[in-house]
């Protein structure tokens, strides 16, 4: 799995900066299940990480496991909160909606490659894990869709098909950060500028994909044309 530059520098920690504490040690370890899986990180490496003992580290989070699930909450909770309010007054509102995920994407550059990688890994236990959040998540996505998708041409047994494709353009951008680093060593993909010019094309894309459709009055056809002899 690819690495993205590191946004926690190690220090050394206060044994009573608790809330600092508990959120650099987040960031530590969704940078870290990103980068080696949830059985490839133990204790004591996201210890060492923090200039931390294992026994204080286990002062905020009693298991690794209680620290997967609490890395798994801290990103993926608001990204659902985002989802079921994207739809109000009856209306979907795609663009506040991109601007609060890729602000809180950008904001935890680490955790589409945590999901990428757990996803990838289904010995791991980390996919199960994921379906918590994941399955709300969809189930949430193709109740607001639905909504809009209509107008826009899109038969119903399409839109489960239209979530997954607009989650993956949402989320692949972090997934691929270090791909960048390969084809365009000089961009900073997490840059405000940058940040902005995907906004920017995401919030183009999903109007082209919802937007209601001119000369059909049902949209792109779902119907393949038949190919010519």
């Amino acid at each position: 799995m690819a690495r993205v530059p590191r946004k926690v520098q190690r220090r050394k920690l206060q044994a009573d900066d608790a809330p600092t504490t508990r959120e650099l040690i987040l960031d530590a370890a969704e940078r870290l299940f990103a980068t080696r899986g949830v059985d490839g990180v133990a204790v004591r490496d996201l210890a060492r990480e923090l200039g931390l003992t294992a026994p204080s580290l286990y002062n905020h989070f009693e298991s690794k496991q209680a620290l997967y699930d609490a890395v798994l909450e801290r990103g993926l909770r608001p990204i659902l909160e985002f989802i079921r309010e994207s739809f109000a007054e009856g209306r979907v509102q795609p663009e506040e909606t991109l601007d609060r995920l890729l602000t809180h994407l950008a904001q935890h550059p680490h955790l589409a490659q945590l999901l990428q990688r757990a996803l990838l890994d289904e010995n791991s236990g980390g996919a199960a894990r994921l379906g918590k959040w994941l399955e709300p998540m969809y189930r949430e996505g193709v109740k607001v869709l639905a909504a809009a998708a209509a107008t826009a041409g899109w038969e119903p047994e399409e839109v489960p098909h239209l979530a997954m494709a607009l989650f993956g353009m949402v989320f692949s951008y972090f997934t691929n950060l270090n791909a960048f680093k390969v084809m365009a060593p000089r961009y900073q993909p997490l840059s405000p500028k940058q940040i902005e010019l995907q906004r920017r094309v995401l919030a183009k894309a999903v109007y082209r994909l919802l937007g209601p459709q001119q000369g059909h009055p049902h949209g792109p056809s779902s119907k393949r044309s038949k190919p010519q002899e």
